[in-house]
C-alpha cells in the first residue's frame, strides 16, 4: 500500500495537483482501494492512474467478486468503512470486469485538484 501511495503522490506532483485537500483525499482513496484489494481479492495486480478531465484510479485485482458495502459500519470500530470512504470522497466510483478479475475504480474531477483548498499542515 505504501508504494501505491508514493506512486500516486509523485504522479500528483508531476501533474501539478499536489498540496490540496483533494489530493489528500485522493491518497486516502488509493489506500482504501489497495487495502480492499488486499483484504478481499488476493491483492492488487495493477494500479493505474489516468489524468484528463478527471483523475481516474484503477485497481486491478484477481477475483471477479464484486465489492459490497458494509450495510452499517460501526463508528470507532475497524472494518466496513472503506467503500463508504471511497464513495464519500470521490466524484464517482465503480467496478468493471477485467480478466483475470475486475477493476475497482474511482474518479476525481481534475478541477477539484487544481482549485481545491490547501491541505491542512
Amino acid at each position: 500500500m505504501g508504494k501505491g501511495r508514493d506512486f500516486t503522490r509523485q504522479a500528483l506532483r508531476d501533474w501539478g495537483w499536489y498540496g490540496t485537500e483533494t489530493a489528500e483525499d485522493t491518497l486516502l482513496v488509493v489506500s482504501e482501494l489497495l487495502t480492499n484489494a488486499g483484504l478481499h481479492a488476493d491483492g492488487c495486480i495493477e494500479l493505474v492512474l489516468t489524468a484528463g478531465e478527471s483523475l481516474r484510479i484503477d485497481v486491478l485485482d484477481g477475483t471477479a467478486d464484486l465489492p459490497r458495502r458494509h450495510p452499517a459500519p460501526q463508528r470507532g470500530l475497524p472494518g466496513g468503512h472503506g467503500l463508504h470512504i471511497i464513495e464519500r470522497l470521490s466524484d464517482r466510483w465503480g467496478t468493471d470486469p477485467r480478466p483475470p478479475g475486475k477493476v475497482v475504480w474511482a474518479e476525481f474531477e481534475s478541477s477539484r485538484l487544481v482549485t481545491g483548498r490547501p491541505a491542512r499542515p
